[in-house]
């Protein structure tokens, strides 16, 4: 792992300093409107010295960066959910039932919550521009690795379906990224991850708080992983593509963080 990610850090470098030399080059280039300004005499020269210090007829003022309009607290129509919707629906959609049996990526209780989108309208509400808007709310349950997603009802506040299914793995949400980062750090299997961070930025890392976090979804394929990985799909599995902040890309393609057993494993390269 170590000799992969130094050679993807030495393109990294490269690429970097192509960067700083291209900012360079255009760093040179001349503005409109500073042409001659170093000139002295002229007429021209002392009109666009009055530019440039904000005076005369033709000055450029500074311009003015307004500030978003305030969000309402609800949507219509097809309008992207607002802030405050979403946060209500999300306690909608919890049950209690749902907070006292299921189970986050942490092990706190209550299922993890994935995703919060605004549901398509039903065949017959499709032309009407009054019907009701409605959310897809998406949990995980890491206690019986279960999808819920659950549809609610804006205007009447009512779950008006709840879907349950195994062995489907949507997008990671951030929180579960950060958690099989900790898990790496902590593990045995996570050292080359710390080396690497190390010879990058000069610190330890500690702390999934130190990186920039992309994840995938890893599902087992016959022969392809070691024993212990074998019920990725059915368990929530991680492959992390972990950043140091404001530095380079590390390689852990090859280790596979086992949310839903707490375990690390790593893939066999072929």
């Amino acid at each position: 792992m170590r000799e992969i990610v130094h050679r993807h850090l030495g393109k990294v470098v490269a690429g970097a300093a192509l960067a700083v030399a291209g900012t360079a080059v255009m760093v040179g280039i001349t503005l409109p409107g500073t042409a001659g300004a170093d000139e002295s005499g002229g007429q021209g020269g002392g009109t666009q010295a009055a530019q440039q210090t904000g005076q005369g007829p033709d000055a450029v003022r500074p311009g003015v960066v307004e500030q978003a309009p305030a969000q309402g607290k609800k949507g219509t129509g097809r309008d992207p959910l607002t802030d405050d919707e979403i946060q209500r629906v999300e306690k909608l959609a919890l049950s209690r039932q749902m907070l006292t049996a299921g189970e986050n990526v942490d092990g706190d209780r209550g299922p993890q919550r994935l995703s919060v989108d605004l549901a398509d309208p039903e065949a017959n509400e499709l032309d009407d521009p009054n019907a009701p808007r409605r959310a897809d709310v998406t949990f995980y349950d890491y206690k019986t690795d279960t999808l819920v997603t659950r549809t609610v009802n804006l205007q009447t506040g009512k779950v008006e379906w709840t879907g349950t299914q195994q062995g489907v793995q949507p997008p990671l949400s951030r929180a579960e990224n950060a958690e099989a980062a900790e898990r790496l750090i902590a593990d045995p299997l996570g050292a080359g991850l710390k080396a690497d961070y190390k010879d990058a930025t000069g610190r330890e890392l500690t702390s999934a708080d130190q990186l920039l976090l992309n994840g995938a979804v890893y599902r087992a394929t016959p022969g392809g992983q070691p024993a212990v990985l074998d019920k990725c799909g059915e368990h929530r599995c991680v492959r992390l593509f972990p950043k140091v902040k404001n530095g380079p890309w590390i390689d852990a393609r090859w280790l596979v963080v086992d949310l839903s057993a707490g375990k690390v494993a790593k893939l066999e390269r072929r």
